[in-house]
């Protein structure tokens, strides 16, 4: 199970790369400002660690099943 939760802790620090290249390359490409680029960064920094805390969570959750079996 851990093995598992760590290979989507990846998955999601990848997407999470993956947003934030896309969201610079627009403030270079003059699309969206530096501040809005902040505030993008932020909310994908934020969707990320709620993802990281569902994906904890249910590795906790799991453990605690194979234990007390």
């Amino acid at each position: 199970a851990g093995r598992y939760a760590e290979g989507c802790r990846v998955a999601i620090r990848n997407i999470r790369r993956d947003g934030i290249e896309k969201v610079r390359k627009a403030e270079r490409d003059g699309l969206i400002s530096e501040d809005h680029r902040h505030m993008q960064e932020n909310d994908v920094q934020k969707l990320t660690d709620e993802c990281v805390k569902k994906v904890d969570d249910a590795l906790s959750q799991k453990e605690r099943e194979i234990t007390h079996v």
